[in-house]
């Protein structure tokens, strides 16, 4: 079986990082990178040189991960909101061999608003977050990926239907 890279992007709050835990889980021989984890810079400051670095540590390991013979599945998620983005991550990755499966979790505003304000009471996340993703949900709409609105879908269905996209 040709190994298979799936990434999962969308806007913060659409539910990424509990799809992809679920999704680690229903498959065997995976392996998950959230690239949040490449970003937990104390304090967190976007600059180019701290992009750089981000990108580097995620194609890095992404790579390793892909040359590892035991993993099948290497599922990747973040808040990947424009195409160059895939571009700066996969072109690294360009000489192994390796499927690619590019999926966009969305949701209503309504659903969005919701997740964002239940993150905001158990402090998963700050109030600033909710502007910032509402605003940023259009721009995922066009993107080249598979689209799975997560709207009406549990955590369980939406991994559901992203195991009927990869199998």
């Amino acid at each position: 079986m040709k190994k298979k890279l799936i990434i999962i992007n969308g806007t913060m709050g659409v539910g990424k990082t509990a799809t992809c835990r679920e999704l680690n889980k229903k498959l065997k021989n995976s392996v998950w990178l959230d690239g949040d984890w490449c970003w937990m810079i104390n304090p967190f400051k976007v600059n180019e040189e701290n992009k750089e670095m981000v990108i580097d540590n995620i194609t890095y390991l992404l790579k390793n991960f892909l040359k590892n013979s035991t993993i099948e599945y290497v599922i990747f998620n973040w808040v990947i909101h424009i195409e160059e983005i895939f571009e700066e991550i996969l072109k690294p990755l360009n000489a192994l061999d390796f499927e690619i499966i590019k999926i966009t979790l969305t949701c209503s505003e309504e659903a969005l608003k919701n997740r964002i304000l239940e993150d905001v009471k158990h402090n998963i996340r700050n109030d600033d977050c909710l502007v910032r993703s509402i605003n940023r949900l259009e721009m995922y709409k066009d993107m080249s990926t598979k689209q799975i609105d997560t709207s009406e879908l549990s955590i369980v269905e939406t991994v559901k239907e992203i195991v009927k996209i990869v199998k």
